[in-house]
């Protein structure tokens, strides 16, 4: 077992948490999580069955109808809602190093980046106790006096996946706690260790008990989890069809629910900008961060009909300059893939699309060293045409595409004509152009240069990428029901 393995911190591996306490899951069983790059067992953890799904929403339940977390003020939440972004800074680098070795991330990269989204969204949540209008004055039409309350939703299930588990809990929870919810954390079982580390330090700052609760389950018990009526709200990272089930199974019920599901999000390149510049945005970052494995990835990549084997070369160059290895060596600008699953699927998605007309610029295979671990090589496409089967495609794994466009407004056209809608980019050295573009993409996000999504702001995707958004007020307020109070006067 690598050095790397053993220093992992998983608290209470064995146990689930609910209501406020670890106890045994029912199942009596586990699942192994592995070192993506190594393949080695680095924990089991507890395998939850459809009795501690049952009981997690008692728990959950009994803490928001009884328990005093929703009759706190915002203020006295977002005192413990600190409490928990400090005990995160002092634990940074135990996400961090969790993160690569469940998902394949580069610990370089992981280790601002647990701050930024992690502590960060609960600092970001906890100000806005002072800041957002929880309740506030209007004046009725009626001649009464009027008010807008914004009270917690109730309980509200936190549906993570598996390729950035610490960040996604934090935009779920965070503004989860600030509303009044109660929480259920339903880790994946390919990377549960963080959603670990985070109930650890929900008991150590002493939220009352309930208001917390975590496990990890298969998709079958997640369903029960999602269909339990004693849960008003899900909020779910995923892939689009699995956000499609869930939302059915929502819809039944009338629940509400936050879908964040996947792209095959374009990066328009006009014709005034420089095509190896764009490369440079477009190639090492794609690759370096998670492996592509990032649902709002910049993956088909628009260019001028004339540059179309200008960039190809130049992602091909960068393709090749690209160093695969075990995500915590520094050396290594790109990791493996976090599950053989994962890995297979790209495998499949990318054969398909060779027999369909995509042409293969490079990669495309398993490299031969590291000699184990889930790696892929960096690939790059050409010759794709947007309405084939690459082009419709989400990989989630280390794979461009490069489209041919005859015009700015064909280049357009075919970056909306798609079922997603998450994330988008353009490039040229003309803001005012950039913004006209960016006004006609269908598209939650649209960056300028580079891809320049931003939770602080909010995050989410028109058509099939989702419905809602995280991060930003929107996030808060998915949280939150708006309730209208009309008093013959005011109330003191």
């Amino acid at each position: 077992m690598t050095t790397a393995t053993q220093s992992l911190n998983v608290p209470h591996a064995e146990s689930l948490f609910i209501g406020g306490q670890w106890v045994a899951p029912s199942t009596g069983e586990s699942f192994a999580v592995l070192n993506c790059a190594t393949e080695e067992v680095v924990a089991h953890v507890a395998k939850a069955g459809e009795a501690d799904v049952a009981a997690a929403v008692q728990a959950a339940r009994q803490a928001f109808d009884h328990g005093p977390w929703p009759r706190m003020t915002p203020a006295e939440r977002a005192v413990y809602m600190d409490r928990i972004a400090e005990r995160v800074e002092a634990l940074n680098d135990d996400f961090a190093r969790i993160w690569s070795v469940e998902s394949g991330v580069l610990y370089k990269i992981a280790q601002p980046r647990v701050g930024q989204y992690l502590s960060g969204a609960f600092r970001r949540y906890s100000a806005m106790a002072q800041t957002y209008p929880f309740v506030e004055p209007v004046t009725s039409v009626t001649g009464h006096r009027g008010y807008r309350v914004q009270e917690p939703v109730g309980v509200a299930v936190a549906i993570v996946p598996w390729n950035g588990p610490a960040g996604l809990i934090a935009y779920k929870v965070a503004p989860a706690l600030l509303a009044g919810c109660t929480v259920i954390i339903k880790n994946s079982p390919e990377a549960p260790c963080s959603g670990y580390l985070f109930a650890q330090i929900c008991q150590e700052v002493g939220l009352p008990p309930g208001v917390v609760n975590m496990l990890t389950a298969d998709r079958d018990v997640s369903e029960a989890l999602v269909r339990n009526p004693g849960v008003d709200k899900i909020t779910f990272t995923g892939s689009t069809a699995a956000g499609r089930r869930i939302g059915a199974v929502a819809a039944e019920r009338v629940a509400r629910c936050t879908l964040e599901l996947g792209g095959k999000s374009p990066a328009v390149v006009l014709d005034d900008y420089d095509v190896e510049t764009a490369a440079k945005a477009l190639g090492a970052p794609y690759f370096s961060y998670l492996t592509g494995q990032v649902c709002a990835s910049l993956t088909r990549i628009i260019v001028p009909r004339a540059k179309h084997d200008a960039m190809v070369e130049a992602l091909v160059a960068a393709a090749r300059g690209m160093v695969l290895g075990d995500p915590l060596d520094g050396a290594t600008t790109m990791g493996p893939l976090a599950t053989a699953r994962q890995r297979e699927t790209v495998e499949q998605l990318l054969a398909k699309s060779l027999a369909d007309g995509a042409q293969l610029a490079t990669g495309g295979a398993r490299p031969q060293q590291p000699g184990r671990g889930f790696f892929f090589e960096p690939t790059v496409l050409a010759h794709v045409d947007n309405r084939s089967f690459a082009a419709r495609n989400e990989f989630f794994g280390p794979v461009l595409s490069v489209i041919a466009a005859d015009s700015e407004q064909h280049a357009i056209d075919m970056a909306n004509d798609t079922i997603y809608g998450l994330n988008a980019a353009v490039f040229t050295h003309d803001a005012e152009r950039a913004m006209q573009v960016a006004r006609q993409l269908r598209s939650g996000t649209v960056g300028h240069n580079a891809s320049r999504y931003d939770f602080s702001i909010g995050f989410g995707g028109f058509k099939q990428s989702g419905i809602g958004r995280e991060g930003g007020e929107g996030g808060l307020e998915a949280f939150l029901e708006s309730k209208a109070v009309v008093l013959d006067q005011a109330a003191a």
